[in-house]
């Protein structure tokens, strides 16, 4: 039996709550145990897939002190130390879904070289992506960019702009509408989360390679 017994209507509200205080102490109490406790179950997996011992991080949103957040998460990475600057998976949510997603963010010093395996590597990557699965070139907006989209000429755009742009990010993965049953039922989510994160262990595959400076 799963520790995370599953998402409820309620537990998306707290992105109505105003007010930076109100909505962040109901974040860490409702949302952040929880993500805490998915990402937990999810680390044997994530270590196994990736060869790397795995350490769960909760978005603690420090530097906020004025607008509360619109979204929260918490994430796998290979450091005790921090998250941002590696490679990393992240399970979180926003008002309208919850995500997991494979992220190289802004701050991480491999972009540069990661754009350049994903180019090196572009039809493996395009073909073992599920098409059910979304990009994004930004982890602080909700949108995403659909895997046809990516076929059809996006991933070029992309990965060009992942090169070139010092704030681009990419991340790929799955989104879960809010509403959609299967993240009331914990064990079966946990399930979805594991298949997602073995499907984007490729990419992870692609940044052991690139040497840090």
């Amino acid at each position: 039996m799963s520790n995370f017994t599953g998402f409820t209507q309620e537990d998306f509200d707290v992105f109505k709550i105003d007010g930076l205080d109100e909505r962040m102490e109901q974040l860490r109490i409702r949302l952040s145990p929880k993500l805490e406790a998915i990402a937990s179950e999810l680390e044997p997996t994530a270590s196994s897939l990736t060869g790397d011992e795995m350490f769960v991080h909760v978005a603690k949103h420090a530097r906020r002190t004025k607008n509360p957040p619109n979204d929260t998460w918490a994430a796998l990475a290979s450091s005790k130390r921090g998250y941002k600057k590696l490679p990393h998976f992240q399970v979180g949510m926003w008002e309208t879904h919850v995500f997991i997603w494979f992220a190289v963010i802004y701050e991480s010093p491999i972009k540069t070289d990661f754009a350049r395996e994903l180019k090196a590597n572009k039809d493996q990557v395009i073909s073992s992506i599920p098409d059910e699965f979304v990009w994004s070139k930004d982890h602080t907006q909700p949108e995403t960019i659909s895997h046809e989209d990516i076929k059809q000429g996006e991933f070029d755009r992309l990965v060009d702009r992942l090169e070139s742009v010092k704030k681009a990010e990419i991340l790929c993965g799955l989104t879960f509408d809010r509403e959609d049953p299967r993240l009331q039922n914990g064990d079966e989510f946990i399930k979805l989360c594991e298949d997602t994160i073995k499907k984007l262990s490729t990419l992870y595959d692609l940044t052991k390679t690139i040497e840090y400076n």
